[in-house]
C-alpha cells in the first residue's frame, strides 16, 4: 500500500471510508449492537426517545468506520457522551467542548527485586466532567453502575512498546524517554480519559497535544476521527494528573483553553493582525502583488487551508499558494504573515525564490518561482527514483546550503521534509514552504510543537526547549530517506513515530550504504541536540564524501581505459 505524505501527519489526519457512504458497515452494523446494548441496559435517553435509533445511525454515519470498531461494548454509554460532545461542539462560542474522567490507578513502581509489578486498578470515588450547561449524559441509575470504569486500552497503540521494541531491534538508540522520570517516582500513575470535539482544522491533533502537555500530561493513546461536516472528535488516554480528582483536571484544561482562545475558531476574526504584521516596509522592492496580473492556472496540490497552483505572473512562471478563505482565522493569518516576512528576507540559490504576495482579503496569496522538478518526496515515493551515492551527495549539499544560510538568518525551519524540498529544471535542490518557520527567539529557545510527526525531533514532540538543531534532525531523516527511497517509519503511524523517537526509536540503519555518510546521519539524529553538528559542519564532510566519490569514479575510469586500450 502506497504512503501518503500529507498535511495530516502533524494535525489531523486524512479522513478515510465514513459509515454514511458504504464506509464498511454492511458486513457487521456496530450500531444493532450498541443500540440493543443500551436497551438492554435500561438507558432511559433510548428507550424513551422514539427518535433514538435514527440520531445513533445519523451519529455513525458522520464518523469514519474505523469509529465503530473501537466501540468498547462494555461502556457503551460512551457514544452518548460522543454524540453530546458533538452536538455541544455546533453551539456557536463552545469550541472547544471536552469530557474529563477517572478511568483507573495503575502501579509503576518496581518491586523489592527490581521487577515491575503489573498495575493494580484501585476503583474511582471521582465523577466524570462535561464543560456543558447539561451534564445529564447517563441517567442517575446507570451513572453509579458504570463509576468504577473498567479502563480497556486501545488495541491500535496497546502493544506500542512492543512494536517499537521489535522494529527497533538491532537499531543503536542514542536517547532514552526523559520525562519519565516523575512517574516513576510514585508507587501509583493516575489515569485519565479525555474526550474534545471541535471543529476540524489543520494542526488540530498538535494544537490538542500541545494543551495537554501545557498542564503535564503525558498522552499514552490518541484515538482521532474526522466528521464528514467539518468537526472532530479526539480521544485521549492520558497521566500525569497524579490524582484521580476530574474537578481540578477539568479547571485546569478550562484555564488551558482560555489561553488560547482565539485559535480554535474557524471563522474569520478581524484581520487587524495581518495587517499589521506585513504593514513593515520590505528593505528593498516592492512584493505586493496585483492580483490583476496575476494569472492562477491549474491546481497542482492542495493541503487543509489553501491550495498550490501554477501561474502567471508578469510572463513568467510561478507557484501560487492560495489561502481559503472559508478556513481563514488567527492563527492561519499569522503564519501566513510570518511566512511572508521570512519569504522576503531570504534570497539564496537554494531557497525557493520569493515572488511577492497578495494580502488584500479575501485574496490572500503568496507567489514563489515555480520549481518544474517537483518535490523530493514525488521524486523518491511516487516516481521510484533511486538514487546513485554522487547524485545523493549533490541533493544532500543544496538542502545543506539552503539551511546552513537560514540559520544564518536566525530563521528556523521547524518543518525540514522532502515534502518541502523543490528541485528546478536542473534538479537542483531548493528549501520551501516556510508557513512554520521562524525566527529564533532573543532567548535562543523555542517549545511550541510543530512539524510532521516522521521528521520531528524528540525534543521539539516533547515540548521541551528546542533551537536550529532541531532542523539538523529532520535533515538526518531526509539523508536516510535519500539513501533508502523509503517513507520514514512506514510501518507506524505517524503518532506511533511520534512516541517511538521519543523512546530513541530511529530509521534501521541500510545496508551497504557509505559508511562516513552512515556515520553523519547517526550523529546528524543524536538525542542530545548539542551533540549534533552544525550545518556548515555537515556540508564540509558531505563535500568530503563526494570529493572521495568523484576520485575513485575517476581511478576507475582511468583503469577501464587503460585496460581497453
Amino acid at each position: 500500500m502506497e504512503l501518503i505524505e500529507g498535511v495530516g501527519e502533524s494535525s489531523t489526519p486524512l479522513r478515510n471510508s465514513f459509515g454514511g457512504g458504504g464506509g464498511g458497515f454492511s458486513a457487521y452494523d456496530v450500531r444493532v449492537d450498541v443500540y440493543n446494548k443500551l436497551v438492554e441496559n435500561g438507558n432511559d435517553e433510548v428507550v424513551y426517545s422514539p427518535e433514538f435509533r435514527h440520531q445513533l445511525d445519523a451519529h455513525f454515519n458522520r464518523l469514519p468506520a474505523r469509529y465503530g470498531l473501537d466501540v468498547n461494548m462494555d461502556r457503551v454509554e460512551d457514544v452518548l457522551i460522543h454524540q453530546k460532545l458533538l452536538a455541544e461542539a455546533t453551539l456557536p462560542g463552545r469550541c472547544p467542548v471536552f469530557h474529563v474522567r477517572f478511568l483507573e490507578n495503575i502501579m509503576t513502581k518496581a518491586d523489592e527485586n527490581g521487577d515491575i509489578q503489573q498495575p493494580t486498578k484501585v476503583p474511582s470515588a471521582s465523577k466524570a466532567r462535561l464543560n456543558a450547561e447539561d451534564e445529564g449524559i447517563l441517567p442517575s441509575n446507570n451513572r453509579n453502575r458504570h463509576s468504577d470504569v473498567d479502563f480497556e486500552p486501545c488495541s491500535k497503540l496497546e502493544d506500542l512498546n512492543l512494536d517499537i521494541r521489535m522494529i527497533a531491534e538491532g537499531t543503536e538508540r542514542n536517547n532514552a524517554i526523559e520525562n519519565l522520570s516523575m512517574r516513576q517516582e510514585v508507587p501509583y500513575a493516575s489515569i485519565h480519559e479525555i474526550i474534545f470535539s471541535t471543529l476540524d482544522k489543520p494542526k488540530l491533533l498538535s494544537q490538542l497535544s500541545a494543551l495537554l502537555s501545557d498542564i503535564g500530561l503525558n498522552i499514552r493513546e490518541a484515538h482521532v476521527f474526522s466528521t464528514i461536516d467539518g468537526y472532530s472528535l479526539d480521544v485521549f488516554v492520558v497521566d500525569g494528573w497524579e490524582s484521580e480528582d476530574t474537578d481540578g483536571l477539568h479547571k485546569a484544561l478550562e484555564e488551558a483553553v482560555a489561553r488560547s482562545e482565539g485559535t480554535w475558531s474557524g471563522s474569520s476574526p478581524s484581520h487587524s493582525g495581518l495587517e499589521k504584521a506585513l504593514a513593515i516596509e520590505p528593505k528593498c522592492g516592492d512584493w505586493e502583488i496585483d492580483r490583476r496580473l496575476l494569472k492562477i492556472g491549474d491546481k497542482i496540490g492542495c493541503g487543509s487551508c489553501g491550495d498550490l497552483c501554477r501561474g502567471v505572473y508578469l510572463g513568467q512562471d510561478v507557484a501560487v499558494k492560495v489561502l481559503k478563505p472559508e478556513h481563514l482565522n488567527e492563527a492561519l493569518e499569522a503564519e501566513f504573515a510570518q511566512e511572508v516576512t521570512i519569504l522576503r528576507e531570504v534570497q539564496h540559490k537554494n531557497v525557493v525564490r520569493f515572488i511577492g504576495a497578495c494580502t488584500k482579503f479575501p485574496n490572500l496569496c503568496i507567489v514563489t518561482e515555480y520549481m518544474p522538478g517537483g518535490s523530493l518526496y514525488d521524486f523518491l515515493h511516487k516516481h521510484h527514483n533511486v538514487l546513485g551515492l554522487g547524485h545523493l551527495l549533490e541533493f544532500a549539499i543544496d538542502i545543506c546550503k539552503g539551511m546552513e544560510y537560514l540559520h544564518r538568518k536566525n530563521i528556523i525551519h521547524r518543518d525540514l521534509k522532502t515534502a518541502n524540498l523543490l528541485m528546478d529544471i536542473d534538479h537542483v535542490v531548493k528549501v520551501a514552504d516556510f508557513g512554520v518557520a521562524r525566527f529564533q527567539s532573543q532567548g535562543g529557545e523555542m517549545t511550541a510543537e510543530t512539524g510532521t510527526y516522521r521528521w520531528m525531533a524528540p525534543e521539539v514532540i516533547n515540548h521541551q526547549p528546542y533551537d536550529q538543531k532541531a532542523d539538523v534532525f529532520s535533515f538526518a531523516i531526509v539523508l536516510w530517506e535519500l539513501t533508502t527511497a523509503k517513507v520514514p517509519y512506514d510501518t507506524m503511524t505517524p503518532l506511533q513515530a511520534a512516541l517511538g523517537v521519543r523512546q530513541g526509536l530511529r530509521p534501521s540503519i541500510p545496508e551497504n550504504a557509505n559508511p562516513r555518510l552512515l556515520d553523519l546521519m547517526q550523529r546528524c539524529w543524536e538525542g542530545v541536540p548539542s551533540s549534533r553538528p552544525s550545518f556548515s559542519e555537515i556540508i564540509s564532510e558531505l563535500e568530503g564524501i563526494l570529493q572521495e566519490v568523484k576520485a575513485a569514479s575517476e581511478t576507475s575510469k582511468h583503469t577501464t581505459d587503460n585496460v581497453d586500450s
